[in-house]
């Protein structure tokens, strides 16, 4: 555990009951006249984004909508889409989506400039600063982009992918309204929740843990493994998606005062080279990273244990094991791959996997035990 440590927030974040309808007031105190909505064709056919738009239209604000974000986008798509924001004059982005938009989002709320591009940014993130007012209202229960300064942002040419940090990325406003989430399909549930579910046991066991992260990283992994089997199975448990998606923006606050670790690290290469969905490369990685990782976390697991489950196991050694394989049930009852193979992927270069996942020393720094080129090839046999 580190002895200095910050935590970097939001402005504002408006939960509970119709939460959209409160962004109004926001927006003209912040004296906005137009808004770009990022958002997807699919959230907009379902009336997903109406809510949001109502609430623009009540600020007296006009609205553009861009809606062709590619999920898990390249910096060069991420550029295109910064390039139309750029001539359209609009005081705030309003990212209505997934990770994938919200990422864009907050990409173009600091790239909306002349003086350097995303791609400039894969290597000198330090320089970005915010340029456009953004606002987040995430429509899954799982990424918790809505709550970090990280975009991610696929690099083809390397066959990766690579995260964008900097603290002028954190949204200004958040907007966690179940409605959101209420009809999302189990699939797209499961995988965005277990991807937050990484996010709180990773950052809980990070090199970087410390009082503030801890806060949010257990009661986030409490509240999803308690809630999102039930969130994912019945489409009218709005109080455990509601669980979900508060849990969901915890797990992205602990990502900025603590961070991820080795799953989040070796899932960036199955994402950059076979398109795996981001959630679902992480609950591959989820079981052999907590297995090689565990005696070095026995004890912060037994705690997360003692937390989330508070059951029948006894020593250290007993609750430890128990998180993993509860864990483990979590993503089987989910109906998520566990291996390649299970996604169609076949002949897997383990030594290019192997180093391509060690250049992810941002997120390896965090790992409690150090992860070597051979340590990564035995993690990544395990999931052919």
């Amino acid at each position: 555990m580190i002895s200095t440590y910050s935590l970097r927030l939001p402005k504002v974040v408006f939960g509970g009951e119709n939460p959209t309808e409160q962004l109004s007031n926001a927006l003209r105190a912040e004296g906005v006249t137009k808004a770009v909505v990022f958002t997807d064709p699919s959230l907009r056919q379902l009336g997903i984004v109406d809510p949001t738009l109502s609430a623009i239209s009540a600020a007296g604000a006009s609205v553009e909508i861009v809606d062709d974000i590619p999920a898990e986008p390249s910096y060069t798509q991420v550029q295109s889409v910064v390039d139309k924001v750029k001539g359209m004059g609009a005081d705030v982005i309003v990212a209505v989506g997934g990770g994938s938009v919200m990422d864009s989002a907050k990409l173009a709320s600091v790239a909306a400039t002349d003086a350097y591009t995303v791609h400039d940014l894969l290597s000198n993130p330090g320089q970005a600063t915010k340029r456009l007012k953004c606002v987040a209202v995430p429509t899954t229960a799982g990424t918790g982009a809505e709550a970090t300064p990280n975009a991610i942002v696929a690099v083809p040419e390397d066959e990766v992918k690579i995260g964008i940090v900097n603290d002028a990325m954190i949204p200004d406003y958040v907007v966690l309204d179940v409605r959101t989430v209420k009809n999302l399909p189990r699939k797209i549930a499961a995988a965005t929740g277990i991807d937050a579910m990484c996010h709180g046991i990773e950052c809980f066991t990070s090199t970087k843990a410390n009082p503030f992260s801890d806060t949010f990283a257990l009661e986030a992994f409490d509240l999803i493994v308690n809630n999102i089997e039930r969130a994912c199975d019945d489409a009218d448990a709005l109080d455990a998606k509601r669980a979900m998606q508060v849990a969901a923006f915890y797990a992205g606050i602990a990502i900025t005062a603590s961070g991820t670790t080795a799953v989040h690290a070796l899932s960036y290469p199955l994402g950059g080279k076979y398109h795996v969905p981001h959630g679902v490369s992480n609950a591959i990685l989820l079981s052999p990273v907590m297995h090689f990782n565990e005696p070095a976390i026995r004890e912060r697991l037994a705690l997360a244990y003692d937390r989330a489950i508070a059951g029948e196991a006894v020593t250290v050694g007993e609750k430890s094991a128990a998180l993993i394989e509860l864990m483990d049930s979590i993503v089987e009852h989910l109906d998520i791959p566990k291996s390649l193979a299970e996604l169609g992927v076949t002949d897997v270069p383990i030594d290019w996997l192997a180093e391509a996942g060690l250049k992810q020393q941002r997120l390896l720094v965090n790992n409690m035990r150090e992860v070597t080129l051979e340590d990564a090839k035995a993690i990544y046999e395990q999931i052919i």
